[in-house]
């Protein structure tokens, strides 16, 4: 999507991801349409609407009642079933607006009682209530609909106008492990996708969940801004050798500053290679040679751009396709802010 500004911006939110217990991780799938974890509201609707005008509110389609408050004084108490028919009737003529307006799919944060949902049956229609309003609007945002949060138009009258729904190809009810879900698919705005994690608790899909929004974050941010930074230490090695070349250049204390934030610098390569269980001494040592190779010889330039300490077995690499994606989130500012301070 296009900002205000024409940046190209890449919303990771648009991908929802959804944990089912049950099977392997690599049981998990990817999902063409937005997937909203719950089912229908009653067995009696049917389990495709095509094509599909939606409606999304964020109100209650219940008997309505009176307000806290709110005093009705009767004298004849054969006006008490009156009140509570007229009370019925509201919430049958906000579902008959919904209706004429065209709405076969309605969407409701709240609550839907099994007097509404009876009209709904008999009209062919799907509603599904107590979608979370982060879904809620997702799902408004991808449609092009408008959530609702009461019918009260300025003139104190309830309508509802067929340019709040939001439309797509279709949605239908699938069944996803052990669960029912609605699926939206072919949506007008933006396009949706799912992803079911699969696992066999929740501790392990609480982990995948935090490593695939990481990978998404990482890929996201490459898309935006069009450029990446070499991981595996290989920012803060060659800066290391960089700034110790310039500290001999200079005759005073500086000298002395700037020699130690070099040193500095290396704690990152040398923090990979322990926690990989390798020698950070020799690995170090290694790698500070080949960079400092490319930055004293014309020939040998290309090193500086292939060479890294590969995160999984810690061993320098001099191919760039293997660059170690994980560390772009960090190098990024870092070396930003010590390209400025030079």
């Amino acid at each position: 999507m296009t900002n205000a500004r024409g940046e190209v911006k890449y919303p990771i939110k648009g991908i929802n991801i959804l944990k089912a217990h049950g099977k392997s991780a690599r049981d998990s799938y990817l999902l063409k349409g937005y997937a909203l974890n719950t089912g229908r509201a009653a067995q009696g609707m049917p389990m495709r609407v095509a094509p599909a005008r939606i409606a999304c509110l964020d109100f209650n389609l219940q008997k309505t009642k009176m307000q806290m408050g709110v005093q009705v004084l009767v004298t004849d108490p054969r006006e008490l079933e009156k009140i509570r028919q007229s009370e019925a009737d509201m919430t049958k003529e906000r579902i008959e607006k919904l209706l004429k307006a065209g709405a076969n799919v309605v969407l409701t944060a709240k609550g839907i009682d099994d007097m509404a949902l009876k009209y709904f049956v008999e009209a062919g229609a799907i509603a599904v209530r107590r979608v979370r309003k982060e879904d809620l609007r997702h799902v408004a945002k991808a449609t092009g609909a408008t959530v609702v949060s009461t019918f009260a138009d300025m003139e104190g009258e309830e309508t509802f106008d067929p340019s709040l729904l939001g439309h797509a190809d279709e949605v239908v009810e699938e069944h996803v492990a052990d669960d029912d879900m609605i699926m939206i698919k072919g949506t007008k705005t933006t396009s949706g996708v799912s992803l079911i994690l699969r696992g066999a608790n929740d501790f392990m899909l609480d982990e995948m969940d935090s490593a695939l929004h990481d990978a998404l974050c990482i890929v996201k941010r490459t898309l935006e801004s069009t450029t990446v930074v070499a991981g595996g230490g290989a920012v803060e090695a060659a800066l290391s050798v960089y700034l110790e070349n310039l500290a001999t250049t200079l005759g005073s204390r500086e000298q002395l500053a700037i020699a130690e934030f070099a040193e500095s610098l290396l704690i990152i390569p040398k923090v990979l290679a322990v926690n990989a269980a390798k020698d950070a001494t020799e690995l170090v040592a290694r790698l500070r040679a080949y960079h400092h190779t490319a930055q004293t010889k014309a020939d040998k330039k290309n090193l500086s751009r292939y060479s890294f300490l590969n995160p999984e077995n810690c061993c320098l690499f001099q191919i760039y396709m293997s660059f170690c994606s994980y560390q772009i989130v960090i190098s990024f500012p870092l070396s930003t802010a010590l390209l400025e301070m030079l």
